[in-house]
C-alpha cells in the first residue's frame, strides 16, 4: 500500500510549518515511508513533544503516523556528582 500522490507536498508544507513555528524544529526527520509517515528526532521538554505530536496530526490527518520522538533531559542536576 502506498501514500497518497500528495504526502510528499504535505510534508514539505509540516517542514515549513514546523521552521516557522515559536519553537523552531529543524532538527526533527519527517520520512515517507511507503504507507506511513515516520517523524524522528529529539526536544528539549516533553510540551514541545506534544506540541510537536499535535501540529503533525493536524498536518497529516488521515496519514499512519510513526513517532520517534524523545526528549533530551536538559534539566541540571538536583545533586551533587559524587566521584568514587
Amino acid at each position: 500500500m502506498n501514500a497518497p500522490p500528495d504526502v510528499e507536498y504535505r510534508i514539505a508544507h509540516l517542514k515549513e510549518r514546523l521552521a516557522a513555528e515559536e519553537t523552531g524544529d529543524l532538527g526533527i526527520r519527517i520520512e515517507n515511508r511507503g504507507s506511513s509517515v515516520t517523524v524522528i528526532g529529539t526536544v528539549p521538554t516533553a510540551h514541545s513533544r506534544a506540541a510537536l505530536m499535535d501540529t503533525v496530526n493536524e498536518e497529516l490527518a488521515g496519514l499512519t503516523v510513526h513517532f520517534d520522538v524523545v526528549v533530551a533531559e536538559c534539566a541540571a542536576p538536583d545533586h551533587p556528582e559524587e566521584v568514587v
